[in-house]
């Protein structure tokens, strides 16, 4: 299965349980990333921009960002460049504010609450446009895509890093017993969150794998899509590049 489209009642019916979610874990939502990834997701975020090579003054919107330890390591790449974090839970763009401030970063990052399906922007804005474990809760995962490739330029760079399957045989049934089964136990554990984190890996079930991800680019026009399995597989990088057309033809 390559797509993700429900359509109508589904999608509005996803999109308004996914902001719950994310709502309610958002004062927990650090501490629960280092210990259900292992800390890994600093070194995928680590070499996704050693790979992203973001030059002084560039610029990126951030979609997704949550609480805004990409948007914040995409600024401090650039240096002066202006950049976008963009999110619907507004509980999330809250904590992410806060670190923002503490790093007097408030003048180079813009916080804004929206939708990934439909970005505020006009076509060709940055230089790159970027979404952080996110892709598998969205309602139309190639939709975002296009806005993701509408709004960078000719050249720019749209990149995805995000969970995905193991690669590797014999891992695989670890994998998923920790991710179906452990998971949500330490998400109520922790936070006190059961339902939330028995969701977080159910979204996966459905979600392409990472070289079906990276044909989905392909398709949509994406030039240069490269795809790189992390950890065994367990998250993925995606880039492509947009070519010198308009996206979408």
């Amino acid at each position: 299965m390559t797509k993700t489209k429900p359509q109508g009642k589904n999608q509005k019916s996803k999109e308004e349980f996914v902001h719950s979610v994310f709502e309610s874990i958002a004062p927990k939502y650090d501490l629960m990333n280092n210990i259900l990834s292992f800390r890994r997701h600093k070194a995928w975020r680590s070499f996704t921009m050693k790979k992203m090579n973001v030059k002084p003054g560039e610029t990126a919107i951030d979609l997704c960002c949550g609480t805004c330890d990409w948007t914040i390591s995409l600024a401090r790449a650039s240096g002066t460049g202006k950049m976008v974090g963009l999110d619907f839970s507004q509980n999330m763009l809250d904590y992410g504010a806060e670190k923002i401030k503490q790093l007097n970063l408030e003048k180079q990052i813009e916080l804004i609450q929206g939708n990934a399906m439909s970005l505020p922007f006009d076509d060709n804005t940055f230089d790159y446009a970027t979404i952080g474990f996110a892709l598998r809760n969205v309602p139309d995962l190639e939709q975002v895509i296009r806005e993701m490739q509408r709004v960078v330029k000719p050249g720019g760079l749209v990149v995805s890093l995000e969970l995905s399957k193991p690669t590797w045989q014999p891992f695989k049934s670890i994998y998923y017993f920790y991710f179906q089964r452990v998971l949500p136990f330490l998400g109520k554990m922790i936070a006190q969150k059961y339902e939330q984190y028995k969701w977080l890996p159910e979204s996966l079930i459905h979600f392409p794998d990472h070289k079906q991800l990276a044909a989905i680019f392909t398709n949509l026009g994406l030039d240069h899509v490269q795809a790189y399995p992390l950890t065994g597989g367990v998250a993925a990088l995606h880039i492509g590049t947009k070519g010198n057309t308009k996206s979408g033809e």
